[in-house]
This record gives C-alpha cells, structure tokens and sequence, in this order.
C-alpha cells in the first residue's frame, strides 16, 4: 500500500523516448541553429595542464558536466553527475587519466543533475569522500524533493523532453539530455558547508568557494587561484540563461546574479570550466563573464525602466530586444531561457502577480469567459469551427488559445483535442529554444489517448534516508486531504528512536505539524527510518503496524485511516 507514493518525486523525471510519437514532418530552417547548437554537447572529456596542475571535464555525459581536478595523493570532484550510472561512466574517465581516490566532491547547487550521482562515489569507493556546499544546499534539495512535487516533476520531463522520440528531440539546450532512466537517484547530504565563503587545502589543492547568488539561491563558485581557474555553476553557461524556467522555480535574483558574475571577473580567471556547456580559455574566459552580465543587467534594467512608465508586463515583453552588440553574441542564443520570459519573472519578482491593470485584479473564471467569448462567437460551433479554421490557416497560437474555451466548455472534446494537438505539434516542431519545444510537442503528446502519464522515479533506500523527517512532515502537510480524513479534531504523535517527537494534528481541515506530543489520540513509536520508508511505498505500513515496527497506542485502524488522509 503507497499511502503518499508522489513523496520522493524530484526534479527531474525519467523514461525512455518511445512513447506515442508524433507523425515526423521535417525540420524547419529555424531550428538548424539548435542543431549545430548540439555541438557543445559531443561526449568528450577535455584535459587542461593549468599552472597549478590538472583539470579534467567531461562534458556531454548527462546533462551537467562534471569537473575533476588532481591533487597530491588525491582529487575531488566538481558536481557529481545527473545519475549514479553517469557518475560510474565519468569517474572511469576520470581514473583513465589519474586513478587516485576522491577526496571530496563539491556541489555547486542543489539541482539534481548536479547532485544525483554522488552516491555511487559514496557506495562504491573505500573511502568516503568529504561533501561541501553552500549551507543552503541542503534546504533546497530537500525542498525540490519535498513539497513542490510532482508537480515539478511533470514539468521538469515535459521541459526537458525525457518522453519524446528521437526524432523529435534534438538537444536540452544546456546538455545533450537528462539521463537519468536507468538508475536511483543518488542524492547524498554535504557534510562540510558554509555561509559566504569557504577557503580550504584539500590533496594540496587550494579552494576557494564562493556564495553567488544567480540561477538558483544557493549557488557558489569555485576558485583555483594556483590553477588560475574558475568553476561558475550554472552562473554562464553558452546559451541565453534561464533568469525564469519554464518548469517552474523561486523568483530568480537577477540584480544578485549580475554582482555573482562581477565577483567571478574580479579574478581574472584564465580558465572557465561551466557545470554545462564547453570551457573557455584565456582572454575569452573573462570577456564571457562580462558580455553575460551586461545582457543580464540590460533586461533587468529595462525592465525597471518601462514599469516605472506605468506599462504593463505583456507590454514590456514586446519592447525589449538585446542590443545588436549583446544579441550577436555566441553565449546569448535563445537556447535555453529567453528575453520575453526574462521580461515577466522580473515584473513579478519586483510587483507580484498582480500586472496593475484593474481588470486582471479579479478576472471571470474560465468557464464563464469562455461561455461569453462562445456567444459572441454565435454559439460553441461557431466558436469551434473558429478553431478548424485557425489550424486551416496555421494560425497555432490562437488556435491554442481557441482551444481553451472549447476545453472548458467541454464541448466536442475529441475534436477539440485532436486539433489542439496539431496546433502543439506545429509550433513545437518549429521552436528554437528547446525549453519550449520540447514542452510543446511532449504537451501534444500528452492528448494521445494512449498516453499512459508521467513514470515516477526510482526511490532508493539511501536517498529516502537522506531526506529529513522534518521535510517528510511538510510534505504530509501539503499532501493533506481533508475529504478523506477525520472530520473532527483528532491528533497522530510520533515518537522516534532518535528522541525527536513530532504531533500532527488534524483540525478545522488543516494538518499541523508541531512539538506539541502532549495529549493525543495515538501513539505512534518507530525510528525515522522505518517511517520515511514506509511513507515512500518502499515498506507495507500493514505489515509494519503487524510486526511492530511501527508501534500504536491506541487504535490500529485509525491509525491506517490517518495515512489514508495522503492518499
């Protein structure tokens, strides 16, 4: 019995590329850019002899790269991969040049394709490794495994086009693909971590690290100076950043991460080794941080400047473009974020949702616009037919949004489908970015009747147990239904092996989670493994109530009911 089974649901989702193709229809020219954009990501692991010794990247096995440098009797690691099985394809090529143990393994941030093959380092080498992050890292991780899913998760795959066939995918934009299908995730927790910067002698390899805020809020850089080289995360990568995804993030520090890449110039660096895309030497590595800060402040402050004017953000969209000097420029290529969707998490980061037009304030639901857009259309077969002929005339983005009244009308649903799909799949096919490409056509293939929904992720034994109690707590809080639950006030507490205590209280519809274990309906007692497993579907919570694993006080099937409150 799987009483939460979306609990461990992460960032990224996996599957092979055989589901429900699309008929093929060939490539328009606007898309050969991204073709040859696929060039940054041939399987290559390149070796640089810096002043202070080695460094080795390996680029284009899964989708971050991964960065080894050699030290005296030892190396360590820089992001360790999207996958266990990557991990174990890159650390041959790392042994193949320089075979001594890892020493440590330094996470640049919290996402997963930077993270989740630490574990085969962990389980597979006799000498565990030191982790370090930013103190943050952690939180985040947890977060994005935790209470955001999986909603994250369903469209991380459709943004990242895990499900596509072959034919229709052609690049992620920062990385061939996401590869994670055919292990467990291997998230492991840093146990070395700091607050703004950390300066440490590992193998007798200097490192500095660094907080720079930027893609995400716990972002940090790494600092060779002997080897007169730097690691940027995903702070520059060769492609127009994402200062918003598509698949869905926190607002985006956009002044923050212009300072981030200002503190990188500040170092001259002369080598620049990203988490995607290919290195950058000499003169060109220090010109890259500059022309990337410039686009960067160049949107953001334009942005600033128009909605002081008063316009709204669909307006400000449509009048920024980078300057000739900024948008000729190889790293700013609309490969993987773009200035439209930059333009609005700016808006919303400064002013909120809310775009200052009064109408948008309290808007008419969507079934009733739809019913009044039906009427003045002439009635829904009007407004239907309106539809057939947008796709006639390849009119696609209305066609979509045509498509979105019929739907909430649920009229001709069929019909309708079948035509929203065409539409997806024209736009798609058509798209550069390939952020957008790969959501639309893996949106198109969702209307297939028989798409059989998003495969979730293998969980493991080990990252169930790296994830904290007090994360599986809130992700119970966010799960909650109350139309399943007890409909009067009534209180479950656990007490762990550990000592932690833990009251979740069920009143007025709402789930609290507290330290309040004083006077409840059940007594539950168990160690925070056994619960973590058995709350991830990796354990029966019958056979672990029956056994004893799982200890209550009080009634055992209430206590069954109270799980089937996270159904």
């Amino acid at each position: 019995m799987k009483y939460i089974s979306l609990l461990l649901f992460l960032i990224v989702t996996s599957c092979t590329k055989e589901v429900n193709e699309l008929p093929q229809i060939p490539k328009s020219s606007n898309v050969e850019a991204l073709i040859a954009h696929s060039d940054e990501f041939k399987q290559e692991l390149y070796s640089y002899n810096t002043p202070g010794g080695f460094i080795h990247i390996a680029v284009g096995y899964g989708i971050a790269n991964s960065i080894m440098v050699e030290g005296e009797g030892g190396n360590i690691i820089i992001d360790a991969s999207d996958s266990v099985s990557e991990a174990k394809k890159v650390h041959q090529l790392f042994k193949s040049k320089n075979s001594n143990p890892i020493k440590a393994i330094i996470y640049t941030h919290n996402h997963g394709d930077h993270t989740f093959g630490a574990n085969y380092y962990i389980q597979n080498l006799t000498e565990r490794p030191q982790i370090i992050s930013h103190e943050t890292t952690d939180y985040y991780a947890q977060r994005i495994m935790g209470i955001i899913n999986p909603i994250i998760s369903t469209r991380s795959t459709r943004m990242f086009g895990t499900l596509l066939p072959d034919d229709q995918f052609i690049n992620a934009g920062i990385g061939a693909s996401l590869n994670v299908s055919d292990s467990p995730i291997g998230y492991v927790k840093p146990d070395t971590v700091f607050k703004d910067e950390l300066k440490i002698t590992i193998s007798g390899i200097d490192i500095e690290l660094y907080h720079a805020p930027g893609e995400t809020n716990d972002q940090i850089f790494v600092w060779l100076p002997k080897h007169k080289s730097l690691m940027p995360g995903d702070n520059i990568y060769n492609t127009f950043p994402n200062l918003y995804t598509i698949r869905g993030t926190t607002h985006r520090n956009v002044s923050g991460w212009v300072d981030s890449l200002d503190h990188m110039r500040s170092f001259e660096p002369k080598y620049l080794f990203p988490s995607h895309t290919k290195p950058i030497e000499g003169e060109d590595a220090t010109q890259a941080l500059t022309i990337y800060r410039d686009a960067i402040q160049f949107i953001h402050d334009q942005t600033i400047r128009l909605m002081n004017k008063g316009y709204y953000p669909d307006e400000i969209v449509e009048m920024i473009d980078l300057p000739y000097e900024l948008a000729s420029s190889s790293l700013l290529k609309e490969f993987y974020g773009t200035v439209r969707w930059s333009v609005r998490s700016i808006y919303n980061g400064y002013l909120g949702w809310f775009d200052g037009n009064p109408s948008s304030l309290d808007p008419l639901g969507n079934i009733v616009e739809a019913q009044r857009i039906a009427s003045l259309a002439g009635g829904k077969e009007n407004l239907f037919e309106s539809l057939e002929k947008a796709v006639a005339i390849e009119d696609m983005q209305w066609a979509l949004q045509l498509s979105d009244y019929l739907i909430d009308l649920q009229f001709r649903e069929v019909e309708t489908n079948i035509l929203r799909k065409e539409a997806l799949f024209h736009i798609g096919i058509r798209a550069s970015n390939p952020n957008k490409r790969n959501y639309f056509l893996t949106a198109a293939l969702e209307l297939d009747p028989s798409f059989e929904g998003f495969p979730e992720v293998r969980k493991s034994e080990s990252v169930v147990n790296e994830i904290d109690v007090d994360t599986i707590f809130s992700i119970l809080s966010v799960s909650f239904n109350p139309e399943n639950s007890f409909k009067e006030k009534y209180s479950v507490c656990f007490r762990f092996d550990s000592g932690k205590q833990i009251a979740a209280t069920i009143r007025n519809s709402t789930l609290e989670i507290s330290k309040n274990t004083q006077s409840c309906n059940l007594n539950v007692s168990t160690s925070e493994k056994i619960l973590k497993e058995t709350l991830a579907g990796l354990r029966s919570p019958v056979a672990m109530v029956a056994s004893g694993a799982i200890n209550v006080e009080g009634s055992k099937v209430d206590f069954l009911k109270f799980l089937t409150s996270f159904k």
